[in-house]
């Protein structure tokens, strides 16, 4: 009797840690969020604002992991391929969710059906800048100078694919306007050429290009949301400045690993949205000229689909193929 006692109770023992991990009140242990950008970047820094405010919610800290290259699908592909515990989340961006698709040959996950959205954490417009001594004063001035001269005004990127790029691309596409991609490295070393003269125009981030304006280093032709800015609430829309469909926001939301459970997906949700209700992280955003976002994974997975078709237009018509 003792001896099948004994048997009964080690073969019981063989389940115990799959009992109780499944009885064990999620998390219990450090949550990783994988940025796939660098560290000090807009997507690093809002990994990190974001995860601190999650993880105080959640009982556990969250580890900021960065992975950045290839445009952001290294990392990307890292959330896609990460075990769906719910241990592993990530910062889903613009461009490796709705444009590298339709620019590399090949990517090693799919954005709709190795990924589960979370939630849309914020959308972020660009803003089309000059020089301060520049001549040009509008859009009208810059596409009337274009067209003088094909192939001669010269615009500055972060790097081809990106949103200052894609934004130039659909720019001479609707204006019918031909000019020189001159693409950098890197955002910032964009902007130093453009205020050095190299180059002539510039669709800047929002909070990288605000200062030199308001520094009067440079000048706002226009913002590329369909609202103007409430931090500069007098520099006009693309679509004001003639071009109606214009509308380039560079976005990025949560994101998790396909098979990740629908409760924690929903836990996700209802802790970020809380999180974009701190006085701190909304006043950080806006003053960045970003817009606040929140909603559920439903409406974020809407926006994916919807931008997917849209952005692969764009590089197909422009002819884009990555460095």
């Amino acid at each position: 009797m003792k001896r099948r006692t004994f048997l009964q109770a080690t073969a019981g023992a063989a389940l115990v840690p799959g009992a109780l991990f499944a009885q064990d009140k999620y998390p219990s242990k450090p949550i990783t969020l994988i940025c796939p950008y660098g560290a000090g970047g807009s997507a690093d820094s809002r990994s990190r604002q974001i995860g601190k405010l999650v993880g105080q919610m959640l009982g556990q800290p969250i580890i900021i992991d960065n992975k950045p290259g290839a445009g952001g699908n290294i990392g990307t592909e890292a959330i896609a391929k990460a075990k769906p515990d719910g241990y592993t989340i990530g910062m889903g961006n613009f461009a490796p969710l709705a444009v590298n698709h339709a620019l590399f040959k090949k990517l090693n996950f799919d954005p709709i059906n190795d990924l589960v959205p979370i939630i849309l954490i914020e959308r972020g417009p660009l803003l089309l800048t000059v020089r301060a001594d520049s001549p040009f004063k509008t859009v009208a001035d810059i596409v009337k100078a274009a067209k003088a001269a094909p192939g001669k005004l010269s615009y500055a990127s972060g790097g081809i694919g990106g949103t200052h790029h894609l934004s130039g691309a659909l720019f001479e596409h609707l204006a019918g306007i031909e000019m020189i991609h001159a693409p950098y490295k890197s955002g910032s070393a964009a902007a130093t050429d453009l205020l050095g003269g190299q180059v002539q125009m510039m669709f800047e981030q929002m909070y990288v290009a605000v200062p030199g304006v308001q520094a009067g280093k440079t000048r706002a032709i226009a913002v590329t949301s369909k609202m103007r800015s409430p931090i500069l609430p007098n520099v006009p829309t693309m679509a004001e400045s003639g071009f109606p469909t214009f509308e380039v926001l560079n976005w990025q939301g949560l994101v998790g690993p396909k098979g990740m459970p629908a409760d924690l997906v929903k836990l996700f949700n209802a802790s970020a949205n809380k999180a974009l209700q701190d006085e701190g992280l909304r006043k950080t955003m806006l003053s960045q000229g970003n817009e606040i976002a929140g909603g559920t994974p439903e409406q974020f997975a809407a926006l994916i689909k919807a931008e997917m078709p849209r952005w692969g237009k764009v590089v197909k018509d422009a002819k884009i193929e990555p460095e």
